[in-house]
This record gives C-alpha cells, sequence and structure tokens, in this order.
C-alpha cells in the first residue's frame, strides 16, 4: 500500500499554525474576564500568566525575542527567556498577550492577544523603545511608499499606484500630538485619517485598507512586520535611538547601526506563522463572548510560506483548560 510521506519539518510547521491560536485564545479569556474593570496591569498580567503557560506545553524550542520587558523588568515572558518542551524546532517568538491594555480596561474595541514565531534567527530583536514606521497592504509596487520621503508624496505615489484620487486614501495613524504634523499633511493632499487610540499592531495589519503611519513601539512593529510578511504587504521602519541609554541597550541586543531603514524582510526572514485573538470588538476581530457554560473566541491565524490567512470561531464548551 502506498504511503503519503510529508517532510517532518512542514508536517510540523502546519501543527504549530494551530498550535499558537490556542496560545492568543488563552491569553486573551483571560484579560477578557477583567474587561472594563480599570485594571490595566492585572488585565495585562493574566494574560502573560495564561499565554506563558500554553507556551510552555508547545512542541518547540523556543526563545523570546520580543516580549513583556528584558529580563530584569519583567518576571514573565522577558526578552530571552526560553519556552516550550524544548522536544521540537529552534525558533524565535514575539508576543504582546494584551496589545491595547487601556482598551481592555475601559472595554474600548480593539484589544487583542497576539504572537508571532519565525525560525530562530529571524526576527529583529528590537529593545522596548520607539519605532518610526509606514506601511501598505499587498498588491502594490515594491517601494511603493518610503519612510523617508514626504507623506504627501507617499499619499499620492499610493494614490496613483492604486489607481485612485488622493481623497480615496485613509492612513490610519496613533492619535497622539507627536503626529499633528503627519496627520496635517495628510488632510491637506487630499487625504483622509482614521485615528486609532491604542492598538498599533491591529492598526498596522489594518493597511490592507490602506496605509499606517507614524511612531509607535518598535516591538509592536515586529509583531506587525510578521503579520504582514503573512499577506504580502509592505513596511519600513526605523528605531528612535536618541539617548545613550537606548544606544547601550540596543548595542546588547546586536544593532550595530542606530540609523538603519529596516525593510519588512529585516525584520522577519524566512517563514513565519502569526496569530491574533479579540479580546475586545474591533474590526479586525471580535471580542471574547461569555455564554451560558460556553466561551467564543474569533482569531486570525497567518503563514507566509503558503500565503494562508485562516479565521478560527471557536466553542469552548470544557472550560477548565482556561
Amino acid at each position: 500500500m502506498a504511503t503519503l510521506s510529508v517532510p517532518q519539518s512542514s508536517a510540523l510547521e502546519r501543527v504549530l499554525s494551530i498550535e499558537i491560536v490556542r496560545v492568543t485564545e488563552r491569553a486573551a479569556v483571560a484579560a477578557a474576564r477583567l474587561r472594563g474593570r480599570g485594571a490595566e496591569k492585572k488585565s495585562d498580567q493574566a494574560a502573560v500568566d495564561a499565554m506563558r503557560r500554553e507556551l510552555g506545553s508547545l512542541p518547540i524550542d523556543g526563545t523570546v525575542v520580543i516580549g513583556e520587558g528584558e529580563m530584569d523588568e519583567a518576571p514573565m515572558l522577558y526578552i530571552g527567556e526560553q519556552v516550550g518542551t524544548k522536544s521540537g524546532p529552534k525558533v524565535d517568538i514575539a508576543v504582546d498577550p494584551l496589545e491595547g491594555t487601556t482598551l481592555c480596561a475601559k472595554n474600548m474595541p480593539g484589544a487583542i492577544a497576539t504572537i508571532a514565531m519565525a525560525d530562530h534567527g529571524a526576527m529583529l530583536h528590537a529593545p522596548d523603545i520607539y519605532m518610526d514606521k509606514i506601511a501598505v497592504g499587498p498588491g502594490y509596487p515594491k517601494n511603493v511608499v518610503d519612510l523617508d520621503a514626504p507623506v504627501d508624496q507617499n499619499i499620492l505615489a499610493l494614490a496613483k499606484a492604486k489607481g485612485v484620487k488622493p481623497e480615496a486614501i485613509t492612513a490610519m495613524i496613533l492619535d497622539r500630538p507627536r503626529h499633528a504634523d503627519i496627520i496635517a499633511a495628510v488632510r491637506k493632499v487630499g487625504g483622509a485619517v482614521s485615528l486609532i487610540s491604542d492598538g498599533d499592531v491591529a492598526g498596522v495589519i489594518h493597511t490592507a485598507i490602506d496605509i499606517s503611519l507614524g511612531i509607535g513601539g518598535a516591538p509592536e512593529g515586529v509583531l506587525a512586520a510578521a503579520a504582514l510578511r503573512c499577506i504580502g504587504g509592505q513596511m519600513q521602519a526605523r528605531l528612535i535611538i536618541d539617548t545613550d541609554e537606548k544606544r547601550e541597550r540596543a548595542a546588547k541586543m546586536g544593532i550595530k547601526d542606530p540609523r538603519k531603514k529596516y525593510q519588512i524582510e529585516n525584520m522577519v526572514r524566512g517563514d513565519c506563522l502569526f496569530a491574533a485573538t479579540g479580546v475586545t470588538d474591533g474590526r479586525m476581530l471580535r471580542g471574547v463572548r461569555f455564554g451560558n457554560g460556553m466561551i467564543e473566541t474569533e482569531t486570525v491565524v497567518m503563514r507566509s510560506a503558503s500565503g494562508t490567512v485562516r479565521r478560527i470561531i471557536a466553542e469552548h464548551r470544557k472550560l477548565d483548560k482556561f
């Protein structure tokens, strides 16, 4: 009888693309139990604890390269922490157990639990500092926009590539005073602005619509880059290293050129996986639903090698796993 032979690494990667869903589901449910209670730190810690427990059971030899802080700053999921059973492939992991702690605390839209995974050594080890970013979704020529170009030129270039007028372009930007000039420039050239209060990762992923601009967290930038790699989007970024302390931290993490402009392939190389589960309702995902003897979650999971994007609505009836 003929047998189907599947390369071990490929089979394992398919398994992991489902296994990481359980990681974000656990974190999302833990955080969702504290929605609207004004408890940012408690909800974040609950998500961290749940994610860490589930990561410990994955068949991987994993290293957290983007986490909740550096080893002396965070008790759980710190940069450099080893996770997994050690019985599988060596991988790098980026996590944000609760992106949008304020959103969760206020029960506002857009809080998610998220994780990315790639081959060992394939992810940028970014310190927890700011990063200047520009990102667009799939289907555009390479370098259709440029981090160093004026905002109006980028809006015009994107409109031309999309075959529309600038008035049809919407830029997603974090609502921060530091972005006042960017917002004004987008509007001056005719574009619209969609402001978000928090949720940098989800915001960048929504460049499947148009464009994301501005300064946000570097860890969130790496997570967003992983998601964009999976859907064929583009991203450019530069770390904002403007103090001696930041330069020292960056150097310890192997960053030799503090002014380097990173392309998306510099941030996440090779095959990668990305998953996010909704904590509160948002543009991308529905939040956790608590029912009578049942919990419902919605998760998006992506893989760059196949370009596959799956949306998983799960009904959990054995609740002791949470």
